[in-house]
């Protein structure tokens, strides 16, 4: 397990930069796993298999001496998700979870060389405690683990798995499946987008930057970010070594209710609003997630007219890109082409983004307007805007 996730971040690193204002005293080896808690893991996991391509990895429940919860964890290349239903009892924070959110992310896992001084550096530092370090077994090893609570309901755990050659943790077991779709081309999370309440990205951008040593990137303000009726504010911030990064978004005002607000609204509070995941081939990952049923925002067809301009040439076919809705930005370092889900699950809470980056380390800036102006065509056909 440990020379397989060195294997998987080491091919990453020819893609990241270094970012010496970000002291990543942790530090941070990469994303681990993304947990979320859901009402119905076994169909959640079968829908991310079917539509996104994923692949049975581990199961953990009943069978596994487990009581309170069953998981099934999936993955696609660097991606693992791990899918979390709580099961009876009188006392199941899962299910209050569930209850208040919806379906939706509770755990974002780094992947830590030492734990124990993971919890101990961001807890001197003002996190709160989720859980202290705890050594989990079985035949395959030990996992080390420890947590800290993070905006809304969401947490971080750090796992150290140096001393684990299991097929996922202690308490799951592989599962074993005969369906299994071919993957869709997903490689790894680019980035991790939170929504916060009004007035808290600062406060957040401050608990990343002191608590977990992340600098700021870059800022978007309600300039940059903004509509005829809507509008919100963003810092993207990163770790040390570039391959963590959380754009952290919050409400601006406008003529109508802001994306953000109809998140927090239908979230009932903070949380994790998309998970933005990497690929090397755009167009053949969203023909293939579109023929499993993966619908995306429609963008319209006046922003081609002349986005040519805007980022000059490209290796794409731009009609192509536009039959599919996919949008182009560019940086000084290169371009970049991403479309955006439409909502993963009922509440028009957490969707995906799929991203190609060719050189571009930035968020694309010059698409703005248009995403926000297919999101808010989204939230008049929802009476929400």
């Amino acid at each position: 397990m440990r020379e397989d996730l060195t294997k998987i971040n080491n091919t990453r690193y020819s893609l990241e930069k270094i970012f010496p204002d970000a002291q990543d005293f942790l530090p941070l080896l990469g994303t681990d796993y993304v947990e979320y808690y859901v009402g119905n893991a076994k169909q959640a996991a079968h829908f991310y298999k079917t539509a996104l391509g994923f692949q049975s990895l581990a199961y953990a429940g009943l069978e596994t001496g487990i009581t309170d919860r069953t998981s099934y964890v999936v993955v696609q290349d660097k991606i693992r998700i791990v899918f979390t239903t709580p099961m009876p009892g009188d006392d199941n924070a899962i299910f209050d979870h569930i209850k208040k959110h919806g379906d939706g992310v509770k755990v974002i896992a780094l992947w830590v060389d030492d734990a124990k001084k993971a919890w101990e550096e961001t807890t001197t530092r003002g996190a709160e405690s989720y859980f202290e370090p705890r050594t989990e077994k079985d035949a395959d090893g030990e996992v080390v683990k420890s947590g800290i609570k993070i905006y809304g309901d969401t947490v971080h755990i750090f796992v150290e798995r140096k001393n684990y050659n299991g097929t996922f943790m202690p308490g799951f077991e592989k599962w074993e499946s005969h369906y299994n779709p071919a993957s869709v081309g997903l490689k790894y999370i680019d980035h991790m987008v939170a929504n916060v309440g009004w007035n808290e990205m600062n406060v957040w951008e401050k608990f990343y930057n002191d608590t977990m040593g992340f600098a700021n990137l870059i800022t978007f303000d309600d300039k940059d970010i903004s509509t005829q009726f809507t509008a919100l504010m963003s810092k993207v911030m990163t770790n040390g070594n570039g391959r963590i990064k959380f754009p952290i978004n919050e409400p601006a005002e406008g003529k109508k209710k802001s994306q953000i607000e109809e998140y927090l609204d239908f979230y009932d509070g903070p949380g994790v609003q998309h998970v933005a995941v990497a690929t090397d081939d755009i167009v053949s990952t969203v023909s293939e997630m579109k023929k499993r049923g993966v619908e995306f925002l429609y963008v319209p067809g006046a922003y081609y007219d002349t986005v040519g301009e805007r980022v000059g040439e490209i290796a794409e076919d731009m009609k192509v890109l536009k039959e599919h809705g996919i949008l182009v930005d560019r940086d000084d370092e290169g371009y970049l082409l991403q479309i955006f889900t439409k909502p993963l699950t009922d509440r028009p809470t957490l969707f995906f983004e799929i991203i190609q980056r060719k050189g571009a380390q930035s968020f694309g800036k010059g698409n703005f307007k248009a995403l926000f102006e297919s999101i808010e065509a989204e939230q008049e056909r929802r009476g929400t805007l």
